[in-house]
C-alpha cells in the first residue's frame, strides 16, 4: 500500500534564492504535509522567517538525517537552477535518503529514474521515485486552435523566468475556487505539477511537441473545469527560454493574456546585455506572437513589487505601469488578488 508523503523539501542553501520556487511553490500553496525544510544554510529557523511568501513556519534543518528523524518519508528537491541539472551534493543527499527507506522526488532534467546510482539504491532499498519532469509517450503535435477545447483560458506570461507567472495563477485559482468558480490550475512545470499533482512540464518536451503538451493539458483543463488557469513559462524575450513560452502560448490558445513583470528589474536575469523594452513594447510583442494562431488580448499586468520596499512606492509604480500601458495593473501577492480576479472574470466570453 502507498504510504502518505510526509515530505521534507530540500533547497540546499538557497532557500532565500528564486531558484528554490519549487519549495517556495509548495510550502505556500501545496496540499501535502511538509515535515520540514533541509536547509543548512538557515538550519534552526523558520521557512517563513526566512520566506514570508512561503506562509507556512516549517521547522528547517541542516541535514536528510535530520529530516528522517522528524518524520518525514519523502525528500522532494525543491531547487530549480537554470539547465535543471542535478549536483554531486544534491545526488548525495538523495543517496542518503534513499538509504534511509525515503522515497524521493524531483523536477529536474537530469532524470533521477535514469541515474544508474539512484536507480539501483532505489531497487535495493524498495523506494519510490518520482520524475516531475518526465514527459509522458503519448505526445503529438496540436490539432490546432480551431479544435482547441470549450473553455474561458487564460494564460500567464512574462518579461522573465521566475517572477510570478505560476504564483499569478495560483492565487487566482484559489480565489476563483472560493466564490464557487468551477477554476482549473493547468501545471506546465515541475513546481505546478508538485503542487497540483498532475501536468506537463513542457521545458521538458521535444520541441516539436510543446505546442501539442500544451493543447493536451488545456484538454484536460476543460475535463476538470471551465475557467482554465495556465501557467506560464520563460518569456519571449528570453535568450535561452523562448522556444518554450512561444511553444506554450501557441499551443494553449489562450482567450486573455496576464502580463507578468518585475518592478524595477532592469534587464533578463543572468543576461544583462538583454535588457527590457517598454511594457507596451512587451504587451505589443505577446499579442502580436500569438495574432495569427488565435488572436487574444493582454487584460491586465500581474506585477512583481518584491524590489520596492515601501507599499506607497508599489502603488505609485503599479499606477505608473496602468497610466504607460493603458491597462489595469496588480501585485497580487502583496495588495491581494481579487482585484486582479475580478478583471479576468470580467474578461470572460460570454
Amino acid at each position: 500500500m502507498t504510504r502518505v508523503p510526509r515530505l521534507a523539501v530540500f533547497s540546499g542553501g538557497l532557500l532565500d534564492d528564486m531558484h528554490a520556487k519549487t519549495t517556495h511553490g509548495i510550502l505556500r500553496f501545496g496540499a501535502r504535509e511538509v515535515v520540514c525544510v533541509v536547509d543548512d544554510r538557515f538550519a534552526g529557523r523558520r521557512a517563513d522567517e526566512v520566506m514570508p511568501f512561503c506562509m507556512r513556519p516549517s521547522p528547517i534543518v541542516a541535514t536528510v538525517d535530520e529530516a528522517r528523524a522528524l518524520g518525514a518519508t519523502r525528500l522532494v528537491i525543491g531547487v530549480a537552477p537554470s539547465g535543471g541539472k542535478i549536483t554531486d551534493a544534491w545526488k548525495q543527499a538523495i543517496l542518503h535518503a534513499i538509504e534511509l527507506g525515503m522515497d524521493v522526488e524531483a523536477g529536474l532534467h537530469t532524470e533521477l529514474g535514469a541515474d544508474r546510482d539512484i536507480a539501483s539504491a532505489a531497487a535495493r532499498h524498495g523506494v519510490e521515485v518520482t520524475d516531475l519532469r518526465a514527459a509522458p509517450p503519448d505526445l503529438n503535435v496540436p490539432r490546432g486552435p480551431a479544435q482547441r477545447a470549450p473553455g474561458y483560458v487564460v494564460h500567464t506570461v512574462g518579461s522573465d523566468c521566475a517572477i510570478g507567472k505560476m504564483t499569478v495563477v495560483c492565487e487566482l485559482d484559489r480565489a476563483a475556487r472560493t466564490r464557487g468558480e468551477r477554476s482549473v490550475l493547468v501545471a506546465t512545470g515541475q513546481t505546478g505539477i508538485a503542487i497540483t499533482g498532475w501536468g506537463i512540464a513542457v521545458d521538458h518536451v521535444i520541441s516539436d511537441y510543446i505546442a501539442g503538451a500544451a493543447e493536451q493539458l488545456v484538454d484536460e483543463g476543460a475535463r476538470r473545469g471551465d475557467l482554465i488557469l495556465v501557467e506560464g513559462q520563460g518569456s519571449l524575450l528570453h535568450p535561452a527560454y523562448s522556444g518554450v513560452t512561444l511553444g506554450l502560448l501557441h499551443g494553449s490558445a489562450p482567450d486573455a493574456l496576464l502580463l507578468a513583470h518585475e518592478v524595477g528589474s532592469p534587464a533578463i536575469d543572468g543576461y544583462p546585455e538583454v535588457p527590457f523594452p517598454s511594457l507596451p513594447a512587451i504587451v505589443a510583442l505577446y499579442e502580436g506572437a500569438l495574432a495569427a494562431v488565435r488572436p487574444a488580448p493582454v487584460i491586465a499586468l500581474a506585477l512583481n513589487t518584491r524590489l520596492v520596499p515601501d507599499d506607497d512606492d508599489a502603488r505609485r509604480a503599479i499606477e505608473a505601469a496602468s497610466a504607460e500601458t493603458g491597462l489595469p495593473a496588480f501585485d497580487a501577492v502583496r495588495f491581494g488578488v481579487e482585484p486582479l480576479l475580478d478583471v479576468v472574470l470580467a474578461a470572460r466570453p460570454a
